[in-house]
């Protein structure tokens, strides 16, 4: 018999699931992306960096759902690591412009084996994951609407 409070089940949360999962998928990138000395925050944004080349920094933010106080430091970190280069905007000098370096870009031959090698370690039917990336991209969507992002 349901009582008022099932809500509040931990079981009866989509939240937690997702929550869970992005940890320990964090997690299973770990031992990879130390080989890059990446964070996987660092190594999402090379990965937005790669295929762009140059973005605002709030383009950067909108691709990662980061706000700039996130960014900030973490664009800091990776230009510290020779990987990106900041440079305020000639048009708005409100603007920074972040541009992936060649080292950065250099960096992408040696990440080229993480998706695969992270795919063998989660082990998921590939008709699974498509509809498991429908689903929370679909998510995302919704939320960045609501949420105004």
């Amino acid at each position: 018999m349901a009582d008022q409070f099932d809500p509040l089940k931990l079981e009866n949360q989509i939240c937690f699931p997702l929550y869970a999962c992005a940890k320990e998928i964090v997690k299973a990138y770990k031992p990879y992306l130390d080989e890059l000395d990446l964070t996987y925050t660092q190594y999402i944004t090379m990965m937005v960096m790669w295929e762009h080349k140059e973005l605002r920094v709030k383009e950067v933010g909108s691709y990662l759902y980061l706000d700039s106080s996130t960014l900030t430091p973490l664009l800091k970190r990776l230009e510290e690591k020779g990987y990106v280069a900041r440079r305020r905007s000639t048009k708005d000098e409100r603007d920074l412009i972040v541009s992936v370096t060649g080292a950065g870009m250099a960096l992408r031959e040696k990440a080229l084996t993480v998706p695969q090698r992270l795919a063998a370690c989660v082990d998921l039917e590939p008709a699974k994951a498509q509809v498991l990336y429908g689903i929370l991209y679909e998510l995302l969507d919704r939320l960045g609407r609501e949420n105004g992002t």
